[in-house]
């Protein structure tokens, strides 16, 4: 018999809250955190708003000391280290430095890329001949498993500490690896999420690339439109989401606070065939990826009640809600609802996964449908496909019992992931 695996702990380092509580109010609240930035425009940049988390000097020092944020320059790795902290907070667990080893815990932290603005600044040294100069942290903050390392030392981690990279598909990926790892019974506990640093270094590529959108400068918090027929492009966001997985026996057994279950999931790859390629989804392997999560996860099509979408607010939105529905076999009233947290906090990348996976256990837990604001125009192609009243556009209080979480990367790859309200 296989374990069940459930939640624990929660913890989220959002463009629109930094902390369980705010980044909980401001999404029941339809609150954006995107913003212009100068620094974008100084550079020539054609998309000049972004979503960064805003956080002081001295919220760092509560979780990183003065020495380990000497020349710290790695806000993805920041970030990440908050968000894991908190959920293990969050779960009940001791954050104590002297603790014992534990082999039953382990972490998969992922990112997409690591500390770019410290490779910067390694990179002007040793141009200028100073080698010497790097410090001691230049490795841990820019290899590409800074974040598992240093969240494995801070917690005393004794079973699997890695980093997982999959694109914009690496948060919801992060949760099913350690999802099976509970399930097969290699570790009693799995702190997983991702995370994803800002700014012109990371964000640069995308705007030259011109999927970013350039037409709301002049009103960020309207920028990120989603399923509507005037996005334009995603806009750029940064942060991290951490998730707590236990196995029930385990949360169990220490009285611990159950968020909602994992059911199962489903990853794979369109093989940019068919119509994939490195930027597009094969359709045909989208649905695939669904219809095999919710076979995985025991349920059926039917029982979903909310879909937490990835809908980046590109020409490709509507392609996902034509996978979803026949994915599913549901079309117009029928539809689950359907939202997306890209709306409040733009486009997070590696960490948008677990940032709106977050958002879905909360919405499970706490019983509300988040609204998709800046979708009053929905698109045509998919008012064609499901009903208008299926994509919320104010917070619903609603008692929903599964809700499916998605996400598709660059590469041509897929997650997707199955929560349930937890049988009481």
């Amino acid at each position: 018999m296989r374990n069940r695996v459930v939640i624990t702990g929660l913890g989220v380092v959002a463009p629109n809250g930094v902390g369980l509580q705010a980044f909980s109010k401001a999404i029941k609240n339809g609150v954006s955190g995107v913003r212009y930035h100068q620094n974008l425009a100084d550079l020539n940049f054609s998309c000049c708003i972004g979503g960064i988390p805003e956080i002081t000097e001295d919220k760092k020092l509560e979780y990183l000391t003065p020495l380990q944020l000497r020349g710290f320059k790695s806000s993805g790795i920041l970030y990440g280290c908050m968000a894991g902290i908190d959920a293990w907070k969050d779960a009940g667990l001791s954050l104590d430095a002297k603790s014992e080893l534990d082999y039953d815990t382990g972490t998969i932290f992922g990112t997409g890329t690591s500390g770019v603005e410290k490779f910067r600044e390694a990179i002007y040294k040793l141009d200028n001949n100073q080698v010497k100069r790097l410090g001691s942290t230049v490795v841990t903050q820019t290899m590409a498993s800074g974040v598992s390392a240093i969240l494995g030392g801070i917690l005393g981690l004794g079973n699997q500490v890695t980093t997982n990279s999959s694109a914009c598909a690496t948060g919801t990926e992060a949760i099913l690896m350690g999802y099976e790892r509970l399930k097969n019974g290699q570790a009693k506990r799995m702190l997983v999420g991702s995370c994803s640093g800002h700014g012109p270094y990371i964000w640069g590529g995308f705007d030259a690339m011109r999927v970013m959108t350039y037409k709301y400068n002049d009103k960020p918090k309207q920028g990120s439109r989603p399923m509507s027929a005037s996005a334009s492009g995603f806009v750029p966001g940064s942060g991290a989401g951490a998730l707590m997985l236990e196995t029930l026996d385990s949360a169990l057994a220490r009285n611990a606070h159950v968020y909602a279950e994992v059911l199962g999931g489903n990853i794979n790859s369109g093989g940019q065939r068919n119509g994939g390629t490195m930027t597009a989804p094969n359709s045909e392997a989208v649905q695939r990826c669904i219809k095999d999560a919710i076979k995985n996860a025991g349920i059926k099509a039917a029982d979903i009640d909310v879909i937490n979408g990835h809908l980046t607010a590109t020409m490709k939105d509507p392609v996902e809600i034509k996978n979803w529905s026949k994915a599913l076999g549901r079309t117009g009233l029928d539809f689950p609802y359907i939202n997306s947290l890209k709306s409040m906090v733009g486009h997070c990348l590696a960490a948008s996964g677990s940032i709106e996976s977050v958002a879905a256990v909360l919405e499970l837990n706490e019983g509300f449908i988040f609204p998709s604001i800046n979708t009053e125009d929905i698109h045509e192609d998919i008012a064609s496909v499901i009903d208008g009243s299926k994509i919320p556009q104010k917070t619903t209080l609603s008692d929903i019992n599964i809700v499916a979480k998605a996400s598709f990367g660059f590469g041509d790859v897929n997650g997707c992931v199955i929560f349930k309200k937890i049988s009481k």
